[in-house]
């Protein structure tokens, strides 16, 4: 089998959590990148970033554009990537965004590689990473789909600190030192649990929450009915969620885990007696999405009740978008970029 063509990778946002993780995760699964060009903003002007034993200096916007990239890892919010991709599409470059910016938008792919991978063309030139805590409940529950058809979906998140960034790490880590610092959340996060991810919107809801019900919708099937809590607990290491999933078909117990065991990006831990579930200490650092507490509804029919934990920096974000970028290596949808810059 021929080597695939070594890329030219920008990395938008290389200095930040997702963007540091993004370059991880490209380094240890040896995509072929050519040149890597790391962007961030003017803040970080002076500033390496280390890859594959080398310290990389990061350029700005402008000078990633006119070394025109095959691809473009975009975590830098949705505002810039509003500004950015398109500039960035331009110049023949295949954006790969994990912001919300495009997510919704109908002419964009919203994309778990596992699932959907297969609707990706060479002609989408923007492709969307979905949320964290989307992706992994998808992941979990497209199996199941296919198999018996999700009609509800109920579902309350512990998300770590990890998915508001730096400054909120800090916040808890100085809360736990007993030094007063910076503050990412309203309230102190340590010893705390905040029922509240994103701003709220005007049904009441989060954003966070409604990214839950929309992105599952657009993923799995718009049929099915999603409603959401979202939560922020005080852990690194990766989002839980508790998810009661009523079906169209009634089902086995035992044919669900042998689902579950077989889909690919799922690791199945399932054995309660023998204190074997997912935790964020398990999942921390790892690609795959783990599902247990596997348990029917008691309270009506063909509804399930399974816990499902991934770590949101890698499978709910960079490894994510690698994976997409890997498929559209693998099948030859990466055009190098030919167009003049203006």
């Amino acid at each position: 089998m021929d080597k695939p063509p070594l890329m030219k990778v920008a990395v938008v946002g290389a200095t930040g959590m997702v963007g540091g993780v993004m370059l991880k995760v490209l380094e240890e699964r040896n995509f072929p990148v050519g040149e890597l060009l790391p962007v961030a903003s003017e803040r970080s002007a002076g500033r390496t970033v280390r890859f594959k034993g080398e310290d990389v200096p990061v350029m700005d916007m402008e000078t990633a554009i006119s070394k025109r990239p095959d691809i473009a890892l975009f975590s830098a919010g949705g505002g810039t990537s509003f500004e950015w991709a398109p500039r960035f599409a331009e110049v023949g470059c295949t954006v790969i965004d994990n912001s919300s910016a495009w997510r919704m938008y109908p002419d964009k792919k919203l994309v778990v590689p596992e699932i959907n991978g297969h609707l990706l063309t060479a002609e989408d030139r923007i492709i969307a990473n979905p949320n964290c805590s989307t992706i992994q409940m998808v992941l979990a529950l497209a199996p199941l789909h296919k198999a018996y058809g999700v009609e509800r979906v109920i579902v309350s998140t512990y998300q770590s600190v990890t998915g508001t960034g730096m400054k909120a790490v800090k916040q808890m880590e100085n809360e736990r030192e007993g030094v007063e610092g910076e503050m990412a959340y309203p309230f102190r996060i340590d010893r705390n649990v905040i029922p509240r991810c994103d701003v709220f919107t005007e049904n009441g809801y989060t954003k966070e929450e409604m990214k839950l019900v929309h992105e599952t919708k657009k993923i799995l099937d718009p049929n099915v009915r999603v409603t959401a809590t979202a939560v922020r607990v005080p852990v690194t290491g990766g989002h839980s969620e508790a998810v009661n999933v009523e079906f169209a078909k009634e089902f086995e117990l035992e044919v669900v885990r042998e689902l579950l065991r077989k889909a690919p990006g799922i690791k199945l831990l399932d054995e309660p007696t023998k204190d074997e579930y997912p935790m964020p200490l398990v999942a921390n650092g790892r690609d795959e999405v783990f599902v247990g507490r596997l348990r029917r509804d008691e309270t009506q029919p063909r509804t399930l009740n399974l816990w499902i934990v991934a770590d949101n920096l890698r499978k709910g974000a960079a490894t994510n978008a690698v994976q997409i970028a890997e498929l559209l290596v693998a099948k030859e949808m990466i055009a190098r970029p030919r167009v003049a810059v203006r």
